[in-house]
């Protein structure tokens, strides 16, 4: 019975979630594309709305450079790099503001210890070797299903897969707070600074919200995995 992998409530777990994430994204696309055509309030490009941000918060060491690709934007805690892509790092948007201030909201938490971001970081490690785990055991679960059962029984099997999907999904929705918070003060400082007005703060707001709703998806993919793998092991010890 190493055939879970292709088991139909799986597969149609994958699916749903699978569908809410293009729903999600396309969206998120679609609203940073309308977003990206209305100028902030003071024509401060993303680039000058993050160094800004930066210098106001007294954060020195971390620079601003430009990268690749379309919603690539991202903070480095390790190069200590706000990432902006091409298309936030010379607008003067809405969007791009939003987006600016977001990444360095994240730098922000890194310089003052923001609990939730050294949890987040502290599992870095360990998400990545519960990813080499599980790919490792499905893997083996599709190439040598008859060889496997006599390394490792069914719940044994069970029990490490629900170990892994326990820490991708502890790390997802750690997550949440983490991308929230740099959220609220990304939305906060450029409603103070007035690279938002009353007329394009809620499309700032607009924007970072739909960029939420992709972790939240992310998140509940992975506890409605974690259930399923927990009610078969449950199942299989009746």
């Amino acid at each position: 019975m190493y055939g879970i992998p292709f088991d139909p409530v799986l597969l149609i777990i994958f699916g749903v979630f699978f569908i809410l994430s293009l729903i999600v994204g396309q969206t998120l696309k679609s609203k940073f594309k309308t977003y990206s055509k209305v100028p902030n309030a003071n024509g401060m490009t993303g680039r000058q709305v993050a160094e800004k941000m930066l210098a106001d918060h007294g954060v020195y060491d971390v620079k601003v450079v430009s990268v690749a690709g379309t919603l690539t934007d991202h903070y480095n805690p390790r190069t200590k790099t706000v990432n902006l892509s091409s298309g936030v790092y010379g607008s003067n948007s809405v969007a791009a503001a939003a987006v600016a201030a977001h990444e360095c909201g994240h730098a922000i938490q890194h310089a003052n210890a923001y609990a939730w971001l050294e949890f987040r970081s502290a599992l870095v490690p360990v998400q990545s070797i519960s990813g080499w785990i599980i790919n490792a055991m499905f893997i083996g679960m599709f190439l040598f299903a008859g060889v496997l059962p006599s390394f490792m029984d069914w719940n044994t099997a069970l029990a490490v897969i629900i170990a892994c999907y326990g820490v991708f999904t502890l790390f997802a929705f750690i997550t949440l707070p983490v991308e929230v918070n740099a959220s609220q003060r990304a939305l906060v400082w450029i409603k103070d600074s007035g690279i938002t007005d009353s007329r394009t703060h809620y499309k700032s707001q607009d924007a970072l919200r739909w960029a939420a709703y992709t972790y939240v998806v992310a998140a509940l993919a992975s506890l409605a995995t974690l259930l399923y793998y927990i009610m078969i092991f449950a199942g299989s010890n009746d």
